[in-house]
């Protein structure tokens, strides 16, 4: 079984999806990550429900488009 793909490839999370990805949705998990937040990537037709998976389970999550998560990525390894 091979590993999912992880954010540096810039592809959709989504299960069995191997699209570009448009969009990050940045969530943790209160019970285990505290201070931690996890990404994931999402292309066009996965970012609602992806988003809605999360919000269902009462994380906290905040959908960004992908060029600006990258920006902000960029911008806090400079600090």
């Amino acid at each position: 079984m091979a590993l999912a793909r992880g954010p540096r490839d810039l592809i959709c999370s989504a299960r069995e999806c191997e699209e570009k990805a448009t969009h990050a949705l940045v969530w943790s998990n209160p019970a285990i990550h505290t201070g931690r937040h996890k990404t994931w990537l999402s292309c066009p037709e996965h970012v609602s429900f992806l988003h809605d998976y999360l919000a269902y389970r009462k994380f906290p999550v905040e959908t960004l488009a992908l060029h600006e998560f990258l920006a902000r990525e960029a911008h806090s390894t400079t600090e």
